[in-house]
C-alpha cells in the first residue's frame, strides 16, 4: 500500500490534508505545519502517527525560520513521540531548543471524538489531552533525555489534571508510546520520576500509554510562544 506520507511529500500548498468527513472543523484549511498536515491524515484514517518516519518523504518545515536550533537539513528515519505536559504551548517551546529535535506540532490526543477544537478540549468531554508531536532523531538525542525535559516542564507530576495555574482533565501529563520499545522506555523513565516523590509518599500521575489519535491544533496554537516571543 502506497504510504500515507508518499502523498505529502514535498509539500507547498498550505494544506494537502483533504477532510475525510463533513465534521472536520474549518480550521484544518489553515493548518501550515506539514508535521501537523500529516499527523491529520493519519488520524482522519484512523491511525496513530507510526513510530518512525522518513524525513526524505516529508517536508518537516517549510522555512529555515521555522527550524528548532537542534534541526538540520539531512535526511534520516526520524523517531516520533507524543508527550503531554500542560499546557501545550510551553512544551513545544521546550522540545523546539532541544538539540536532536527535528519538528513538533501541538494538538489533541488520547480522546473520544473525532476532529477536536480547542473549544471541545476545555470543555472536557471530549476526553482528549493538549500534547506535543515530537520527531526527533535518536542518534542525537535520546528518549529518556526527551522524558525529562518533560519532567522539567512539571512543577509536581503527583497532582492530577493540573500543571501549575492551568486545571482540567485536558492538563493531564503523560508520555504516550508509539511502539513496544517506547513503551519501556516510558515506563523506565516514569518509574525514574516516581522514585524521586517516594519519600514525599506521593505517587506520580503521569500517564504511560499507547499513543491514540493525535488530532493537532488549531494554526494559532502551533508555536505560539515562538511566534509571540515567549510572551503569553
Amino acid at each position: 500500500m502506497r504510504s500515507i506520507l508518499t502523498t505529502i511529500a514535498a509539500i507547498a500548498a498550505p494544506i494537502l490534508v483533504k477532510p475525510a468527513s463533513a465534521l472536520a472543523p474549518q480550521f484544518y484549511s489553515k493548518i501550515t505545519s506539514p508535521l501537523a498536515q500529516a499527523a491529520a491524515q493519519y488520524a482522519s484514517t484512523g491511525e496513530p502517527v507510526p513510530p518512525t518516519l522518513d524525513t526524505s518523504n516529508i517536508q518537516l518545515y517549510r522555512t529555515d525560520t521555522d527550524t528548532p536550533t537542534g534541526a538540520d537539513d539531512s535526511s534520516c528515519t526520524a523517531t516520533v513521540a507524543t508527550f503531554a505536559g500542560g499546557c501545550f504551548w510551553g512544551i513545544q517551546l521546550a522540545y523546539d531548543e532541544e538539540p536532536g529535535v527535528l519538528a513538533t506540532c501541538v494538538g489533541y490526543t488520547q480522546g473520544n471524538a473525532p476532529y477536536p477544537s480547542y473549544a471541545d478540549v476545555c470543555s472536557e468531554e471530549t476526553g482528549h489531552t493538549e500534547a506535543c508531536l515530537v520527531v526527533f532523531d535518536p542518534d542525537r538525542v535520546s528518549y529518556a533525555r526527551l522524558a525529562d525535559v518533560l519532567f522539567d516542564r512539571i512543577d509536581d507530576p503527583t497532582m492530577l489534571n493540573r500543571v501549575g495555574k492551568d486545571r482540567g482533565t485536558q492538563y493531564r501529563t503523560g508520555m504516550y508510546a508509539h511502539s513496544d520499545e517506547q513503551l519501556m522506555q516510558a515506563q523506565k523513565a516514569y518509574d525514574r520520576e516516581n522514585s524521586t516523590w517516594r519519600t514525599s509518599g506521593r505517587t506520580v500521575m503521569t500517564e504511560v500509554k499507547r499513543a491514540d489519535l493525535f488530532w493537532p491544533a488549531e494554526e494559532e496554537h502551533q508555536r505560539y510562544l515562538a511566534k509571540s516571543n515567549g510572551r503569553c
